[in-house]
């Protein structure tokens, strides 16, 4: 009465052993205080805006709202509804969640049944009873647990949970990518915009210098190099509008493709560089928090932890498997008998596995799951420097914008206060019509400069989020 529980607690027992191979521990995070040498508090005043790094502050999962443009976060809500890239990493990850759960079964019974009908011929040996054709009617049934004594399995479950995180954080990653590609895409074609704008405004003084220059010439007063050269500026100057151009349609049709939509269906509203607020205050994790947020490091983390479960699933292999089986049947020539007792057997039993010798093949896989688990270690450290390396550039680049914004103002600045001069000089009669075009092309040159800074800067502003991890945690389930 006692032994199939003392088995049953036995079994029990087995199972719930420890697993071999090492346990994995989440790697430390960096105990930086700052990311890059001399840390800064803000940048410096430039178009009247100065941006303040919020130390310790959280990335909002919608963190481009802040630019205050109602159509670019209509094209982003787009963009996360209806890319193709996005959804199939949602479904990948749905699909490693299943798995997942199919992995799960390991750790429960096999319980198979079986129904067969077959009609048979019998030979008898020579001489005994003659020969005959019967039905043969079978109902079985077979049950079999392997026991999982050294972990090997549950450190297979644990592998493939790892592989489920690392998806997941791969789907944070698609959508901070996408994301951010949509809203560079949006920045640059407002900026190229604007070039084409002031190029367009730079050829049409040259080409009223060309004018001006034709009649000099024909008054005697100039030679006619001089109209070749102007006429050359403006052919080279002319020439740069084409490339702006195929670029603004290349930014639509990335657009399109980032919004599911084809380029011929794509219907954009136009924004405008002006329309896009500079935001003032930019949140700053804490360095230790970074490597918890970015899901490029947390996908090296998950990594990191598959490789460290194969280990187990390597150990285990080299160790004895036991597996536990029983079955029940019965057997009769006709169907109404199967569930007659004297037609039923059954078996039970156990069955130890223990390799002997492969040719090495399992020390070497279990040496190869190590080597796996180091390479991945490194990885995952490369992937946390990345990340720092990342934050620090953005962080300096933003400095740098703002200190070229200011130089590059300060040009606009003087360049208009020359061509005012010059233009009340020109009324004056002290000045020629000439000078004075000069004066509006020296404008337009660093006005062109302004709106490339400008452009950067909200660029860098960008990366920055997406180098803190783009927010993908402050998004609903269901958005991100």
């Amino acid at each position: 009465m006692k032994t199939p529980v003392l088995v049953l607690l036995l079994a029990c027992l087995l199972g719930a052993g420890c697993a071999v191979g090492p346990d994995f521990h989440r790697p430390a995070a960096p105990d930086d205080r700052s990311y890059t040498a001399q840390p800064t508090t803000s940048t410096a005043t430039a178009d009247s805006k100065a941006q303040q790094f919020v130390e310790g502050g959280n990335v909002a999962g919608k963190w481009w709202e802040v630019m205050h443009s109602p159509p670019l976060d209509e094209i982003v809500d787009t963009a996360v509804r209806d890319n193709p890239g996005l959804e199939s990493a949602r479904a990948t990850l749905r699909r490693s969640q299943d798995s997942l759960r199919a992995g799960y079964g390991v750790f429960f019974p096999q319980l198979d049944g079986k129904v067969g009908a077959s009609r048979q011929l019998y030979n008898a040996a020579p001489g005994a009873l003659p020969s005959s054709t019967f039905n043969l009617f079978s109902l079985s049934g077979t049950v079999s647990y392997g026991l999982d004594i050294w972990g090997g399995e549950r450190r297979q479950v644990e592998g493939q949970r790892a592989g489920v995180d690392a998806q997941r954080y791969t789907v944070a990653a698609t959508y901070v990518i996408l994301t951010s590609n949509v809203i560079d895409a949006i920045i640059a074609q407002a900026a190229y915009r604007d070039e084409i704008d002031v190029t367009k405004a730079t050829v049409a003084l040259l080409g009223e210098q060309v004018r001006i220059a034709k009649a000099q010439v024909v008054a005697g007063t100039s030679p006619y190099a001089n109209v070749l050269t102007l006429q050359s500026q403006m052919a080279s100057t002319e020439a740069t509008l084409a490339p702006l151009e195929e670029k603004i349609d290349q930014a639509a049709d990335l657009l399109a493709a980032l919004t599911g939509k084809t380029p011929a269906t794509w219907k954009q509203p136009i924004i405008a560089l002006s329309d896009l607020q500079l935001p003032e205050e930019l949140p700053l994790s804490v360095p230790s928090r970074l490597v918890r947020q970015r899901p490029d490091v947390l996908i090296a983390e998950a990594e990191l932890h598959a490789a460290n479960a194969s280990i187990g699933v390597a150990t285990a292999a080299m160790l004895p498997n036991v597996t536990l089986s029983a079955g029940y049947g019965t057997g009769n020539t006709v169907l109404g008998g199967l569930f007659d007792p004297a037609s039923a057997a059954w078996n039970v039993g156990a069955g130890l596995t223990q390799p002997i010798f492969h040719g090495g093949s399992l020390y070497y896989q279990r040496k190869a799951a190590i080597d796996a688990r180091d390479e991945s270690a490194a990885d995952y450290r490369q992937t946390v420097l990345g990340a720092f390396q990342q934050v620090a550039d953005t962080l300096r680049g933003l400095g740098h914008d703002a200190d070229a914004l200011v130089a590059q103002k300060e040009a606009v600045d003087a360049a208009e206060r020359a061509m005012g001069l010059l233009q009340a000089n020109y009324q004056a009669g002290i000045a020629t019509y000439l000078q004075m075009l000069v004066a509006d092309i020296q404008y337009l040159q660093a006005k062109l400069g302004y709106v490339q800074v400008v452009a950067q800067r909200l660029q860098d502003t960008v990366a920055l989020c997406v180098a803190l991890g783009g927010g993908w945690w402050n998004v609903p389930a269901s958005e991100g």
